[in-house]
């Protein structure tokens, strides 16, 4: 593919400057009503080492309001993040709507880096480039605006380049790698090797939502008019296509009392016996038990380097809080993080709704307990109508993709769902209310959520049997008796975390 590609193109330098007065001055109008229309944009810049990447970058920002746009440069992980998913360090960075994010080499390079490099693996690289289509798809239809850059010059090109750099004792950018270790080394004085694999992930990644466009660099004035005339080309066709059609950000909420529901009659949550229970004794003896093993198997984790990520879902009252504390009693705490979800603010609602759950994902040898989630988006949200019905509908697939980046990472996903009934709902909100220290749990939305209990069965049932995978399972707990639920919740991690950690 890049070998069919013409490197002689070129401008003249006359041509160039009367060129680039115009398009920057059309660059940062665009950037305003870019901002105005809340349009998040990311830029993507890749390319042969010493192909201009950074001069062209730096041309590009000079004309744009530095309030509106994020620079980051892509590069080896510390220790605390080579221990985290591979993509978690890319979502932690993606822009608030309204700003442009533009990135001096990206999850690109550093997959052929860390998963072919490494390795010399093409299945690990093949592996990570699915789940980075799946991220670039899921910005794209939240309204993320992709552009990927790719600077392409031939070999010869590049090593005159390089002889022209060490012949006037200019810092060249790959002697900050010397102590980075070979395969960062390789990716840049081996371009032979590379042409092959850098096809192929052009190639495995090129879509109409996150399309590349090849720049024939061997002409710095050609790449650099062609990069912004691109830009400016697509953002230009994206706000016209955005004020134009009708409709275009009109939010179609969910019709509670029309939509249709699923049959419940033989469902997962109607069959669950609630009536299930433990008489104290037996709770008592089997908690210090289970507590005791879990305690163990939390060093084991440690040790293997695995991580753990544990989901908490259910009605209002239905125990989470109490199942969580005696998960977490005997455990160290240096090892587990509880994270309790709310109603997002204003910072993370200016991103993708997953971005602000990719904080708290564990590092290897580490656990993570969500007492609420991202299951949010399709519960709370969905039934409050505060999302779109196509963005809460396409949030099954999300959610999916998502437990399965966290689960090729090597992380252990469990997801409880403590089913109770209203009577005992009821009982709950009554005993909190006559209780003066447990007031503070029971709120005026805990009343009206009450009133929807239909709606969220319903949608209960649908998150049950849409995102219940092989690789992150649904447990639903009974929980009219919390003795019950809170021994099924620890036998259910232990023998979990037993079979997956055993020698």
């Amino acid at each position: 593919m890049l070998e069919n590609i013409d490197l002689s193109m070129s401008v003249k330098n006359g041509d160039y400057k009367e060129s680039l007065d115009s398009l920057e001055e059309e660059l940062g109008e665009l950037q305003r009503q870019a901002w105005e229309l809340k349009i998040p944009i990311i830029l993507v810049f890749e390319g042969w080492h010493a192909s201009g990447i950074a001069e062209d970058i730096n041309r590009f920002i000079l004309p744009l309001d530095p309030r509106g746009y994020d620079f980051h440069t892509m590069v080896k992980p510390g220790y605390e993040e080579a221990l985290k998913p591979f993509l978690r360090r890319f979502w932690t960075n993606i822009p608030v709507r309204g700003k442009i994010a533009i990135y001096d080499r990206s999850w690109y390079s550093r997959a052929i880096i860390e998963k072919y490099g490494r390795e010399s693996s093409d299945k690990a690289l093949e592996n990570c480039l699915k789940e980075i289509n799946y991220f670039e798809r899921q910005l794209s239809e939240d309204g993320y605006l992709i552009l990927k850059f790719f600077l392409h010059i031939s070999e010869k090109e590049q090593k005159e380049r390089f002889k022209k750099i060490r012949k006037n004792n200019i810092p060249l950018i790959v002697d900050e790698y010397e102590d980075a270790g070979g395969e960062e080394l390789d990716f840049i004085h081996e371009y032979s090797r590379y042409l092959p694999v850098v096809e192929k992930v052009l190639e495995m990644t090129d879509f109409p939502h996150s399309p590349w466009t090849i720049v024939e660099a061997n002409d710095r004035k050609f790449a650099t008019l062609k990069i912004f005339s691109t830009v400016i080309r697509v953002v230009r066709e994206h706000i016209e296509k955005v004020t134009r059609t009708p409709g275009q950000q009109t939010i179609k909420y969910l019709n509670i009392a029309t939509s249709k529901t699923l049959d419940l009659n033989g469902s997962l949550l109607e069959k669950t016996d609630l009536s299930k229970a433990l008489l104290s004794d037996e709770y008592k003896e089997s908690k210090k038990q289970c507590q005791n093993t879990l305690r163990e198997l939390q060093y084991e984790l440690f040790r293997q380097k695995r991580s753990l990520v544990i989901v908490f879902e259910g009605m209002d009252a239905a125990g989470k809080g109490g199942d969580i504390h005696r998960l977490v009693q005997e455990l160290n705490p240096r090892l587990y993080r509880v994270v309790p979800v709310g109603a997002p603010n204003d910072i993370e609602k200016a991103h993708h709704y997953l971005w602000r759950f990719f904080e708290g994902i564990p590092k290897a040898g580490h656990m993570t307990i969500y007492d609420r989630s991202w299951y949010g988006r399709v519960l709370v949200e969905r039934i409050e109508g505060l999302c779109s019905e196509d963005e809460w509908k396409r949030a099954y697939r999300e959610i999916n993709e998502f437990e399965e980046v966290l689960a090729n990472s090597g992380a252990i996903v469990l997801k409880f769902w403590l089913q109770i009934d209203r009577e005992t709902q009821l009982e709950r909100f009554e005993g909190r209310m006559a209780d003066p220290r447990k007031q503070w749990k029971i709120t005026p939305e805990d009343w009206r959520n009450r009133e929807r209990w239909a709606a969220y069965v319903d949608a209960a049932e649908e998150v049950l049997q849409k995102t219940s995978t092989s690789y992150a399972p649904w447990i639903v707990v009974e929980a009219n008796d919390k003795y019950y639920s809170r021994i099924k919740v620890l036998k259910t991690v232990a023998e979990t975390l037993e079979k997956e950690l055993k020698s």
